[in-house]
């Protein structure tokens, strides 16, 4: 038998999944990582907690299913993007806490960038909008903190990376400093067009180039992990976990998409080899690929997803698990004009407000647990239709189903209103893990464990299809409402 390992770090845990042949998945290993929040809007994790479940986990799995290591053919890697990490190149220390992508503390810095008339660069250059959300201005602001003058920097003694960068320097003991092109699509340095660093953006920010990785394809033989007792295991596959999830669904054409519904939503869709610089609010990105020639995204960042979920539950204490979510929501049969929106740290695609803050209308004395829950979950559909709005109109492409996953999609609830809202049909694959998945099918090819696409794609496995029912009338009653909460939450409002 052979495997694949996948590792899957993400904003609130680690996880370690073992694929086989036929992409079943053997073993999953998780542990939940810490989050801290030293401001209202900041937030950070430690690289070494993120580093030690990651690896903890990948150990787990290994004694859990006694599988030998030598039959394990590669490690693949994917990961939660944008999020920055700078460390002590010969120390391994980390110089500060990584600074996770949620995190709004450079807001005022991209609004300075805005208004001194680089939006247009950033966008024609990146395919982003300059937003705290992506890399580079987190990545200034640390070295703002820690090397002002840039000394060490520019001396290559400061390395910094995403959490694939620093996952894969620390599995291979420092000897690879290297990223793919997904993720280095989304720091807002890299130019997607020219693939490679920005020299004139990295001017802009006081960024030495001396201290980013060197960008290969997301499907290439990065290194060696080493694994203890003498193992070494190639690491072949690296992702960011959307661009992951893209793959893993076999979005592989123009016009074919996904939505990953985890802390945040995050929806794909395949454009080709030519990019699109949005006018709708979306960013491009570079998918994930085999080769050298990119293949392009165009991409909606939904900020709060299942973590609106999350929120009821460990902060308003209103569920006691996400599961019963379901439950609660189809004791009614509407929304009853209750609508959240979940603005906590802003609002991103279509909208970008960055200083948007979370809100809920429609409240009576009528008003109770299930149409909170209701709402929070409808909240999620909702964003998914905006993004996929704004898609539609600039894509030359009609997208005819909508491919989920991740935990939330899991959510029957959920899946059929979000049939219903878009009107078109919502397929949930067999396997939700997706983004482990994509990442190891990544992996695979490069070392050999499946020959071509046609091998990987005779594999998948649908488990459900919903098909819209909602009437037209009701369709555009509830869209309506949807939008009129938006627009009074955004932070512009007259």
């Amino acid at each position: 038998m052979s495997y694949i390992i996948a590792l899957d770090q993400g904003t609130t845990s680690s996880r370690a999944i073992i694929f086989d042949h036929q992409q079943t998945i053997v073993d999953v290993r998780q542990n939940e990582t810490r989050q801290y929040f030293p401001h209202p809007g900041w937030v950070e994790q430690d690289p070494q907690d993120i580093w030690a479940t990651t690896f903890g986990v990948l150990q787990e799995t290994l004694a859990a299913t006694g599988i030998d290591p030598k039959a394990i053919d590669a490690l693949a890697i994917t990961n939660q993007r944008e999020t920055t990490i700078v460390w002590d190149k010969k120390t391994g220390k980390p110089v500060y806490n990584a600074i996770v992508w949620q995190c709004r503390r450079t807001a005022d810095r991209c609004a300075e960038l805005v208004q001194k008339g680089y939006k247009a660069l950033f966008a024609e250059k990146t395919g982003l909008v300059i937003d705290a959300y992506f890399s580079a201005t987190k990545l200034a602001w640390i070295l703002d903190e820690v090397d002002p003058d840039r000394k060490r920097a520019k001396a290559g003694d400061l390395l910094f990376g995403t959490v694939d960068t620093w996952l894969l320097w620390k599995l291979t003991e420092g000897r690879v400093h290297a990223t793919d092109y997904t993720n280095a699509s989304r720091t807002m340095l890299f130019n997607i067009h020219d693939l490679c660093w920005d020299e004139e953006i990295l001017s802009i920010l006081n960024i030495p180039k001396a201290m980013l990785p060197e960008v290969h394809p997301s499907s290439y033989a990065f290194g060696e992990a080493h694994l203890g007792r003498n193992v070494m295991v190639p690491v072949a596959g690296m992702a960011g976990d959307q661009q992951a999830a893209l793959f893993g669904q076999t979005c592989w054409s123009p016009g074919e998409a996904k939505n990953t519904y985890g802390t945040g939503c995050f929806l794909l869709m395949n454009i080709g080899q030519q990019p699109i610089i949005s006018q709708k609010g979306l960013v491009t990105t570079i998918a994930a690929g085999v080769d050298e020639r990119p293949t392009y995204a165009l991409e909606g960042s939904i900020f709060v997803g299942g973590a609106v979920i999350q929120w009821l539950r460990d902060t308003l204490h209103i569920l006691d698990e996400a599961a019963d979510s379901d439950f609660f929501a189809t004791k009614l049969d509407n929304n009853e004009g209750v609508y959240l929106v979940p603005a906590f740290v802003g609002l991103g695609a279509p909208y970008w407000d960055m200083y948007a803050r979370g809100t809920m209308f429609g409240l009576t004395r009528g008003t109770g647990r299930a149409h909170m829950i209701r709402a929070a979950l409808e909240a999620i559909a909702y964003q998914t239709h905006d993004v996929l709005e704004a898609m539609s109109a600039e894509s030359p492409v009609d997208i005819k189903t909508l491919q989920v996953d991740g935990g939330a999609a899991g959510n029957d609830f959920l899946m059929q209103f979000q049939a219903d809202v878009l009107n078109v049909p919502v397929i949930r694959p067999d396997v939700l893990e997706t983004t482990a998945l994509g990442a190891a099918m990544l992996a695979g090819l490069q070392v050999g464990l499946w020959k071509d696409l046609a091998d990987l794609a005779g594999h998948r496995r649908i488990n459900r299809r919903f098909t819209p029912t909602m009437s037209s009338e009701d369709r555009n009653k509830n869209i309506t409402g949807w939008k009129e909460a938006v627009r009074r939450t955004l932070s512009d409002i007259d």
